[in-house]
């Protein structure tokens, strides 16, 4: 009987030995340990998902100056108005269905601008269709097919999931040869400054892709979209193994915006800015490693400042999850999503506390009230309108500008003649400050005479005579 006791406890333990082994076994990722692993073949995941990805055919109408215009020998006898030739452009890319009814997700760069967009299905059907919701910040654009058919979808994944190393397929029209499929792996995540001012959190793969690739997917081994292919990464226009692509979850929250029908995508205003934390703050800061996003000013009154979240601290998470830079961090405040709250890990002297902040719409904090500047004055042609972080992040400002801001100048206007651009902040008329469009009217309607102007520009302050 002592016997008995003793192997069945011995089996309990080798048991209790097995079971995490068995149990990591299930969930762990494996590589090929056979030669007929190695000849397994993607081709049953791509007849079950290629049908959703399609091509993207956009093309506008440009005026072309006739290159006589202005020569008085042609003039003479072409009259003074010379003809201007319009022209055709065209563009390529791809896109994914997302939803049945003929949602298709693409890259904003490959419709910006574009008069007519049709898009092809994998079986050469054509159909027209309209954008639904684009920005150029995200590089993100919502299509709508005109037609009532159902189509084909690609659900999409869980791009936080994915790991370096894992098998991926991207597929798409390079080059507009038609529809191709490459594979490769996840080579790196939250990738940054990769293409100047985007917005900078990408997935890199070295699956091939090439020009017409935009706007197509990137698939995992389970049939689901984790990216939207955007950019390679080349100085001769082709593949060299290095692509990015816009995560997943970025489009879910992008594509949540469009199924809402709000005329632009918003993200939410945290009232502060960020900037990288070098190796020196971090060795300052006594960090181990250069990660994290330094905070650099905090907005009175603003979603940050309510948090508690102080200039010098360093966000290191969202909720738990690392952020690498501030690029990072804005991703991972827009893919919580307004109206939610996230929990922000902070490190102060060497001190860690977690801050809850609200994600907020920006607010208009001044009347919006836009004008159109007529009459003699150097502004006549310029709209105008009062600075807020709402109006600022429309017009892709600094959300803390603030002030009288130039938001449209008129062609051939006296403004546009004078050199006065959209994003110029009117800072003062004849020495004094302009505070709102209501004041820049009443000196508009003054008519000094002499004009003293001082505007800020990217940063810079420019003064100007006019009379």
């Amino acid at each position: 009987m002592q016997g008995f006791f003793k192997r069945a406890s011995v089996s309990l333990f080798a048991l209790m030995l097995v079971l995490p082994a068995v149990a990591h076994a299930q969930t762990a990722k494996t590589v090929p340990e056979s030669q007929m692993q190695m000849q397994l073949s993607f081709a049953p995941l791509v007849k079950q998902t290629s049908g959703a990805v399609v091509n993207v055919y956009a093309e506008k109408i440009v005026q072309r100056q006739s290159p006589f215009a202005g020569d008085p020998f042609f003039e003479q006898f072409f009259g003074q108005q010379m003809p201007n030739r319009s022209e055709k452009q065209s563009s390529l890319g791809s896109g994914v269905i997302v939803e049945a009814n003929g949602t298709v997700v693409t890259n904003n760069h490959v419709v910006e601008g574009a008069d007519d967009i049709k898009i092809a299905l994998s079986d050469g059907r054509e159909f027209p269709c309209k954008v639904v919701l684009r920005d150029d910040r995200v590089d993100l654009a919502v299509l709508k097919i005109d037609t009532k058919e159902s189509f084909p979808t690609l659900p999409i994944g869980n791009s936080d999931a994915v790991e370096v190393g894992d098998l991926v397929l991207a597929i798409g029209n390079p080059f507009g040869v038609g529809q191709t499929v490459t594979s490769g792996i996840v080579s790196a995540l939250a990738r940054n400054q990769v293409v100047r001012n985007e917005f900078g959190f990408f997935i890199q793969t070295d699956a091939s892709i090439n020009p017409g690739n935009s706007g197509g997917a990137l698939m995992n081994m389970k049939g689901e979209l984790i990216g939207i292919n955007t950019a390679i990464f080349s100085r001769g226009g082709g593949s060299n193994g290095i692509g990015f692509a816009i995560p997943a979850n970025l489009v879910k929250v992008f594509l949540t915006s469009a199924d809402a029908g709000v005329k632009s995508f918003e993200r939410p205003y945290v009232g502060a800015s960020f900037d990288a934390v070098t190796s020196e703050v971090a060795e300052a800061l006594g960090l181990n490693k250069a990660r994290g996003a330094l905070v650099v000013k905090v907005s009175e009154g603003g979603p940050a400042a309510k948090a508690g979240l102080k200039a010098g601290e360093i966000v290191t998470a969202v909720d738990g999850i690392s952020v690498e830079h501030p690029d990072a961090l804005l991703y991972r405040l827009t893919t919580a999503g307004l109206g939610n709250s996230v929990k922000l890990t902070v490190i102060e002297n060497g001190r860690e506390e977690q801050l809850p902040l609200t994600l907020a719409r920006a607010p208009e904090t001044s009347p919006r009230d836009q004008r159109t500047i007529g009459g003699r004055t150097p502004f006549s042609g310029a709209v105008v309108e009062n600075l807020s972080p709402r109006v600022a992040d429309e017009l892709r400002m600094p959300p803390e500008s603030a002030g009288v801001v130039v938001s449209e100048v008129k062609e051939d206007s006296p403004a546009a003649r004078l050199g006065f651009e959209p994003k110029d902040i009117i800072v003062s008329i004849n020495g004094t400050d302009v505070k709102s469009t209501s004041e820049l009217s009443e000196i508009a309607d003054s008519d000094p005479g002499l004009w003293r102007v001082e505007i800020e520009r990217d940063g810079q302050r420019i003064r100007q005579f006019f009379r």
